[in-house]
């Protein structure tokens, strides 16, 4: 079983500055509370994800986690700029951008490589006065970025957060023009496709995202909603552990079998509230279902939402061969690469891709989602049938959680 990365509570912001944040488009997001992780069901997903098709393999065919889902969760924008840009190694690159920007540098001691340690992001906003435009701004952008290096593209170390991201936030005026949103989902992929490796041990990245986008699609099989008419989508799930404990210690064997019975319900009017919903959402709503590589500096995967159009309300037919992306999909920053990933001969294709994405969008007459294709069903099931039901697998459960609910059980006896 895959070892999760345990939630860290949300940094609290000070309510003087909420029209700067929602000007950047981190507002909804800031707002999400602590959603536990629950080990099973993560590990239960990551066993039906495909690194070459980039979609989750189920019987009635593939899915995903869509830009669509990360506005309605996390409620970040998800149409505008490619998050990509300069990544430096030396830190006196880092230094004189800190200076730039917060007026103050970290120390080395106060960084991690090329990462800002988020405990002197944390003191440094605590000790801002807010009392005019220029401290207003750099509040913000130290919220911003432990928002990155926590719940939207926090690592396995969860202590610090990469200095890449800061000059994006320069000109706080253009901060909510990019699509945060598709970097995210480009995070989350990349957590799942290694994740998926044989030898890998714990998985990071945007878990929230990926939890509340199964329990959203799998209405049938969640931990007991809170606050359903709150927006973000995610908060309905905050500190879901305190009402419904048992669901904590559901087993692997209980979500493959709920994995095998999957079928597809769009977001509906019976279950979120459009009224919850924010026209400046709604607004991005055009290139959800775009077929496009999610730009993130190096970290590139693929949007493949002509694999699961019946997601969008389209047939779905045979789709084309897997979108190859060649050594762009597992490019890392563990060694000093000083390179503009917007133009790097690697990257800058399909960055080009994305700033083309209306280009891509899905366009077909919308049907019913729950009748596919019986061409696209033979083919899938000849192609994967034989690793679709997963019910039957034997699996080793986690038998220290057995014995975390035996104690729970007796420390709740009389």
């Amino acid at each position: 079983m895959l070892t999760c990365d345990h939630p860290v509570p949300p940094d609290r912001y000070n309510e003087r500055v909420e029209e700067h944040l929602r000007s950047t488009g981190f507002y909804h997001v800031t707002q999400i509370g602590v959603v536990q992780c629950q080990k099973a069901l993560v590990n239960a997903l990551v066993e039906r994800w495909h690194p070459d098709t980039h979609t989750l393999h189920l019987p009635v065919g593939e899915c995903a986690v869509t830009l669509e889902d990360v506005a309605m969760i996390f409620g970040l924008p998800t149409d505008g700029l490619p998050v990509t840009g300069m990544t430096l190694s030396s830190f006196e690159a880092l230094e004189a951008e800190c200076l730039h920007q917060f007026g103050v540098a970290p120390k080395k001691s106060d960084c991690r490589g090329s990462g800002i340690k988020l405990t002197w992001l944390r003191d440094l906003k605590e000790r801002l006065q807010l009392t005019d435009e220029n401290n207003i701004q750099v509040y913000v952008k130290c919220h911003i970025m432990l928002l990155i290096g926590t719940i939207l593209f926090g690592d396995k170390s969860g202590a610090s957060v990469h200095w890449k991201f800061l000059p994006l936030l320069s000109d706080f005026a253009s901060i909510g023009q990019y699509s945060w949103g598709s970097a995210c989902l480009a995070h989350l992929y990349r957590s799942l496709c290694r994740a998926s490796r044989f030898d890998c041990k714990e998985i990071d990245g945007p878990l929230t995202l990926l939890l509340c986008w199964a329990w959203m699609r799998l209405p049938y099989l969640v931990p007991v909603p809170r606050e359903p008419r709150n927006f973000s989508l995610a908060n309905r799930w905050r500190n879901w552990k305190r009402r419904d404990r048992v669901y904590r210690y559901l087993k692997l064997a209980h979500f493959r079998k709920a994995l095998d019975d999957f079928l597809w319900v769009a977001y509906s009017v019976d279950r979120v509230d459009p009224d919850i919903i924010s026209a400046e959402i709604y607004m991005h709503s055009v290139i959800w279902s775009a077929t496009v590589p999610l730009v993130s500096f190096e970290c590139i995967e693929w949007h493949a939402t002509d694999r699961f159009r019946r997601q969008f309300g389209f047939i779905q037919g045979v789709p084309h061969q897997e979108r190859n992306l060649d050594r762009t999909h597992g490019e890392v920053l563990t060694s000093p690469k000083n390179l503009n990933w917007a133009t790097a001969t690697s990257h800058s294709f399909w960055v080009m891709q994305w700033t083309n994405r209306y280009n891509h969008v899905l366009t077909e007459e919308p049907m019913a989602p729950q009748q596919p294709l019986d061409t696209y069903m033979y083919w899938y099931r000849s192609k994967y049938g034989d690793h679709l039901n997963l019910s039957d697998l034997v699996v080793q459960e986690d038998v220290e959680g057995d014995q975390v609910m035996d104690d729970v059980n007796e420390e709740q006896e009389p």
